[in-house]
């Protein structure tokens, strides 16, 4: 009976053993079945939080997010879409109209100074070409070649040709690699950019990122240059093509802060829209051709219409390959000048013109004082 009893108790003894670790293997079973961890440390979680933290924050909060599965903290939550600030686009309206005014100001200057540059330097003209009929000429001289070149073009591609220059010369620094970061922050226009939203307004209008891009807007301005300049002259053209550069990117930026769809857009097609659109709209009646089509002829009013359809169609459908806001904003301010602009701001500049020749013509000790010195006419 006795080692019954001991053998009951050792039986009862390891029940309960068993028991008790049974016990214990369903509650840590149930625990991890029903998520339970032990409370994280607030030393640990800030710990882990600074280790997150990454300059790039979208980069940081996709790390967060692959690795935990989690959402990420607030601290490391982006908005990829900048929010809608039409505020913001008040100082680009200013720069907008400021340098309207300048460009067109410093044109009606340009042109007072040329007259009187060519009205001076006109007998001294006919002295210089007749030293040089006496003078021997020489054979394979390069400069001379070059003059010959430059004087064969017409009046609208010598005014031209500075800014395909300047594009090309933009283009070659998108090729350097240690200026993309200063080339995307001034040669691209984005309202939602935090620097440099009205230099590169302007800068924009000379840059692009794509050879096929630049070669296309180059042979357009080269095409309409010699009609536009003709029509307007250089001084005027020059106001017109730097004023619609900065007009089409605004009417770029009010189309993308309306919308909520930021991004850079770069190029001169905006620019380049007024000069066609102020060509049809003065000639509308003129051929055209597609350069890869040239058996396809239409005339020039027929040709805006369908342009401007187009860029009108893609603003309201929210197309992205163009930046079509800036199209239609740049078509729409030619037609606006040819119709309207001309009569309002360039015939109106005799004003200015007069206050700048009394100013050049009235100096300490000038001749005629004040009364003579003004009563001059350009």
């Amino acid at each position: 009976m006795a080692w019954r009893g001991c053998v009951l108790r050792s039986l009862a003894r390891e029940e309960l053993l068993s028991s008790a670790s049974r016990a214990n293997r369903l509650k840590h079973g149930f625990q991890q079945r029903s998520a339970f961890r032990r409370p994280v440390k607030k030393t640990d979680a800030k710990r882990g939080v600074e280790e997150e933290v990454d300059p790039s924050h979208t980069e940081a909060s996709e790390a967060w997010t692959s690795k935990r599965g989690v959402d990420p903290p607030q601290s490391l939550q982006t908005h990829k879409t900048p929010p809608r600030n039409f505020g913001g686009l008040v100082k680009p309206l200013v720069f907008t109209i400021g340098f309207t005014g300048c460009s067109f100001a410093t044109a009606a200057v340009w042109q007072y100074e040329s007259l009187k540059f060519r009205v001076q330097s006109y007998f001294d003209e006919l002295r210089a070409d007749w030293m040089e009929k006496l003078r021997p000429q020489k054979q394979g001289d390069f400069r001379k070649e070059i003059n010959q070149w430059w004087n064969s073009l017409s009046e609208g591609q010598r005014t031209v040709t500075g800014i395909i220059a300047a594009n090309v010369a933009v283009y070659c620094c998108w090729r350097v690699p240690a200026l993309q970061r200063t080339m995307l922050r001034y040669f691209t226009s984005d309202p939602s950019a935090s620097k440099a939203v009205c230099s590169s307004m302007l800068l924009s209008t000379f840059s692009h990122y794509s050879l096929l891009h630049l070669s296309a807007n180059m042979y357009v301005l080269w095409s309409f240059s010699s009609s536009a300049v003709s029509m307007l002259g250089p001084e005027q053209f020059l106001a017109v093509y730097l004023s619609a550069g900065v007009i089409s990117t605004m009417a770029s930026y009010i189309a993308k802060t309306t919308t909520g769809r930021f991004g850079p857009s770069l190029g001169a097609s905006g620019a380049i829209m007024t000069v066609l659109a102020a060509v049809c709209t003065k000639m509308p009646e003129a051929k055209l051709a597609i350069i890869f089509l040239p058996m396809f002829t239409f005339t020039a009013g027929n040709a805006l219409k369908a342009i401007v359809a187009m860029d009108a169609a893609g603003v309201v459908l929210g197309w992205r390959f163009f930046d079509h806001a800036a199209h239609l904003g740049g078509a729409l301010f030619g037609i606006w000048y040819i119709l309207f602009g001309h009569e309002l701001i360039w015939k109106n500049r005799d004003s200015l013109v007069r206050v700048w020749h009394n100013l050049r013509t009235r100096g300490p000790g000038g001749p005629g004082g004040g009364a003579n010195g003004g009563g001059g006419s350009v």
